[in-house]
């Protein structure tokens, strides 16, 4: 038997996948084919690249779901999380990451690991032979995505993401804009400050609406149809569903006080939060979009604050591919009709950059224990990362199946006895619950 663990991806899954294996004592082989073989949305060869969004969300671990995935991870030694914190920007109560350091701290950890070894270039066809994992993530290369497409009989899922433009700092006008968090949430001043904010009148908000609505937009190719995440959804294609919905979304104007005119209340906001820990660069909050780059630049210089801005990227759309999860995997996360192989991350149906990771974690040490000769069960559903790999291995109806974020939805109901719960306090028995039942189940495996 072939003792080695190789892994299709160096993303936030496959990166979590090779720790998490490498230290459990398997020999880890690495392939990715970047940066011979580039995606639109890449600009490194690094492991890990963040390129949608460079915020993990919410790091509350007692009343968030997406916090108390950020605590397992950590719990569990995780290498994503561990960068992450190391690496964190000031975000209110968000973990934002500065990215390229972030990046580049992943690939020096796995490139000196001594049980992984680093295999360059691209894979094509799903391999026969051997324990692997494939975490290839929104972008699999056509050929490889064929490959999956023919050994599974059915055809893959797909719907389009869209990532947001950043901007220079140093061209934002702050005699417009001004520094604050929502409802200057923050322990200190520099998180209670972490985002920029560009205020709006009833008459721009309509005419910024109105120019967005009447922009040009990527076109998609014959036979395509936009289905879209609704975490993920084009700014514009939000304001096709109503001229307020923006309002209610990105550009609520709550928990905000324009220190240049406190007097008077802002119709919308934009916000935009720091992408690195120079501050030099800011990208534009909720505002993913798959207008033309020509109408982007137009557009958002419509923004007050935004009128000279200069644009370090502007945003643009992919098309991402995901299995039927339900259908094709186990809950070992295994190609029920080809056991040897794993899949894990964005492409098993989960959605985001720390859920990606979360099942790169499971995904590896699952084929390590296999290698290792143990069955390793995966985390009751209690856990976060159990009630997601739960979800998307039978949980979900198979027939609707769509990406899906962590949230309590997913979680066994809490028993409300003693009367009923109030909702903070019924998100803490979650949060409680779990962390009881992960520190378990890692205890179970020592």
């Amino acid at each position: 038997m072939n003792a080695e663990l190789h892994i299709i991806g160096g993303g936030m899954a496959g990166s979590e996948a090779a720790w998490q294996a490498a230290q459990m004592g398997v020999q880890v082989v690495l392939h990715e084919m970047r940066p011979q073989t580039g995606t639109f949305a890449h600009r490194t060869g690094d492991f890990a690249e963040m390129v949608c969004s460079n915020s993990f969300r919410s790091d509350d671990d007692e009343r968030n779901a997406v916090g108390l995935l950020h605590w397992e991870m950590r719990a569990a030694q995780g290498l994503i999380m561990e960068m992450a914190t190391r690496h964190r920007l000031p975000a209110g109560g968000a973990l934002a990451v500065d990215r390229d350091p972030f990046a580049a701290s992943v690939t020096e950890r796995l490139r000196t690991h001594p049980n992984i070894s680093l295999q360059p270039g691209e894979i094509t066809t799903l391999p026969q032979d051997g324990h692997w994992i494939i975490a290839t993530g929104p972008l699999t290369s056509g050929a490889l995505a064929e490959s999956i497409r023919t050994a599974t009989g059915s055809e893959s899922l797909a719907f389009f993401d869209a990532i947001a433009p950043i901007v220079y700092a140093e061209s934002v006008d702050m005699s417009v804009a001004w520094r604050q968090s929502r409802y200057d949430k923050g322990e200190t001043e520099e998180e209670r400050t972490a985002y920029l904010n560009c205020p709006m009148d009833k008459d721009r908000y309509e005419a910024f609406i109105d120019a967005m609505l009447a922009a040009d937009k990527a076109e998609f190719h014959e036979g395509e149809t936009a289905g879209y995440f609704d975490g993920c959804l084009p700014v514009e294609v939000m304001a096709e569903r109503g001229r307020e919905t923006l309002r209610f979304g990105p550009m609520k104007p709550v928990g905000l006080t324009n220190p240049h005119r406190p007097e008077q209340k802002p119709y919308a906001v934009v916000q935009l939060r720091r992408d690195n820990a120079m501050g030099t660069l800011y990208n534009i909050v909720g505002f993913q979009t798959k207008m033309k780059h020509g109408a982007q630049v137009e557009v958002f210089r419509m923004i007050p604050g935004l009128e000279n801005a200069s644009f370090a990227r502007l945003g643009g759309i992919h098309r991402n591919t995901f299995l039927n999860s339900p259908t094709l995997l186990d809950d070992r996360m295994r190609l029920k009709l080809r056991p040897n192989l794993r899949f894990a991350g964005q492409i098993t149906g989960v959605e985001g950059y720390v859920e990606s990771a979360a099942m790169g974690l499971l995904a590896g040490r699952m084929a390590a224990a296999e290698i290792l000769g143990r069955d390793l069960p995966p985390p009751p559903p209690e856990t976060a990362m159990g009630s997601l790999i739960h979800h998307i291995t039978g949980g979900a109806e198979a027939k609707t199946f769509q990406p899906m974020n962590v949230n309590f939805g997913l979680f066994p109901p809490i028993d409300a006895k003693g009367g009923r719960r109030g909702r903070k306090d019924r998100y803490k028995a979650y949060t409680d619950r779990a962390k009881d039942a992960f520190t378990a189940w890692l205890e179970s495996q020592s």
